[in-house]
Formats: C-alpha cells, sequence, structure tokens
C-alpha cells in the first residue's frame, strides 16, 4: 500500500492578511509571488488531488496566480478561521477522490518550503506507522503537514481559528515529526516582508 498510496495537497491561501494591509499571498520572493512558489512545490509531485482554498480577496489571487492543475475550492466562510478552511478542502479532496490514503496540508505564505522537505515529510509518514507527521520547529510542531486516512473525518469538523494542531490536544495523537526550522519564516506584517527583501539580497 504504501508506494502506491493515493495522496491529496490542500493549500490554504484564504486568510485576509489583515495585518500586512495586502495579500501575502501575493508578496514577492524570488521573482515569484509565495502561492505560487506553494503551488510549483506541490506540483513537483504526482499527487492525485491537488486543492487551492481561497477566500479574502479570492478574485485578485486566482487573477495573479498560475493555478496550474489544482482545483479551486472558496471558503465563503473565511472570516471564521483557518479550521473551515482546512474542513473545505479536505471535504473537497474527498469528493473528487474518496479513496485518498493521505492529505498534506501547505500554507501559502511559507518561502523556504522546499520539494526536498515535502518529499522527507512524505516519506516519514509512508514509512512510519503514526497518523500524521508534523513539521517541527522552535519547538512546536506544524504544517506543512500531512494526515492519514484516520484524521480525515476530524479535520473535516475544525472550527474558526483551530488550526490540525488541535488534534495533538483532543486526541492524545501519536505522530512523527521531520525538523524544518525554516518553517518558522511565514510572512504576516510589513516587517516580515522586509525581512523576507534582505533574505532574498542574500541569496543573489
Amino acid at each position: 500500500m504504501k508506494e502506491n498510496s493515493k495522496i491529496g495537497v490542500v493549500i490554504l491561501a484564504a486568510g485576509s492578511s489583515s495585518r500586512l494591509g495586502y495579500p501575502k499571498q501575493l508578496v514577492k520572493f524570488r521573482k515569484k509571488t509565495l502561492l505560487q512558489h506553494s503551488i510549483e512545490v506541490a506540483e513537483s509531485f504526482n499527487f492525485a488531488i491537488n486543492i487551492l482554498v481561497l477566500g479574502a480577496n479570492a478574485t485578485e489571487i486566482e487573477m495573479k496566480t498560475e493555478c496550474r492543475n489544482f482545483q479551486i475550492v472558496y471558503n465563503q466562510e473565511w472570516e471564521k478561521g483557518m479550521g473551515t478552511s482546512i474542513g473545505k478542502g479536505i471535504s473537497e479532496a474527498l469528493k473528487l477522490e474518496n479513496e485518498l490514503d493521505y492529505i498534506l496540508i501547505l500554507l501559502s505564505d511559507q518561502p523556504f518550503v522546499t520539494a526536498q522537505k515535502i518529499e522527507e515529510l512524505v516519506q516519514v509518514q509512508l514509512n512510519g506507522d503514526k497518523p500524521a507527521t508534523f513539521s517541527e520547529y522552535s519547538g512546536e510542531t506544524g504544517v506543512p503537514a500531512i494526515f492519514s486516512q484516520s484524521l480525515f473525518s476530524d479535520l473535516k469538523m475544525l472550527k474558526g481559528d483551530q488550526g490540525a494542531k488541535k488534534l495533538l490536544h483532543t486526541k492524545n495523537l501519536k505522530f512523527e515529526t521531520v525538523p524544518f526550522e525554516n518553517a518558522n519564516f511565514d510572512v504576516d506584517t510589513a516587517a516580515d516582508v522586509e525581512l523576507l527583501k534582505k533574505m532574498e539580497e542574500k541569496f543573489n
């Protein structure tokens, strides 16, 4: 089952970027937007289902993004928080392919997520016996993360600002982790954007 497992990916990009003042999904790094980067990382794999969840500023984001093979899902309840986007994305993925074995969750504002790191995350999950594998950074667990079929119903029921980490507390979940310190950097404020620009200069 392991090598032939069906994996879906859900990219969460529905937030309003209220602290930044404009869509962080469209912030550019290395000549492409953060969302485009996430899409291209996911597209380097042959996942069975590709879901992109949009909400706030959906029209602008869609116009400025090459969505490729991603099915766009609109979360009309994006203001209620990330949990609604996770639930919407998982539900739509299962409508399109009800025999998924795993679902990978990515964000749209983590510029240092790489295909190599996603490959490591996926392989740890496929080769292990736990229902989930999380990234670990700064002593915390978070996304990118991959979940087995046994957790799909719980993910669909997340509400409000509840992220997938809620399962760690409510289900006493056993899980694997993959160290990924760079995942700790996301873009929420103007200061983050400026720091990202400085980081980009170092890469050039």
